[in-house]
């Protein structure tokens, strides 16, 4: 019959020299991996985040500049419509003088 042995080349239930302080390291480690494998999510997660809202502004800014060049050709507008009144009220008060 074979025994077992553990990572530390003892058999099972058997101690060896310092095998706490191994296994608390051993746990730490696998503590540590663990905190690193949630963190490399967290970046991943959070790299994905950015380079959405950054779709996202570059969108906002696209419809924005939209806007504002219909903005501009709006005013055009109003402005040459004004003058046109203004220029129908110059004739009316010519005909009236």
């Amino acid at each position: 019959m074979s025994e077992e042995h553990n990572l530390f080349g003892a058999r099972e239930g058997q101690k060896t020299p310092g095998n706490g302080k191994e296994v608390k390291e051993l746990e730490t480690l696998k503590n540590l991996e663990t905190q690193i494998s949630g963190a490399i999510e967290k970046i991943r997660l959070l790299k994905d985040a950015k380079t959405a809202l950054e779709k996202r502004v570059s969108e906002l800014e696209s419809t924005l500049d939209s806007k504002n060049e219909e903005l501009l050709r709006v005013t055009g507008e109003k402005n040459s419509i004004r003058d046109q009144i203004e220029g129908l009220l110059n004739e009316l008060q010519n005909i009236e003088s």
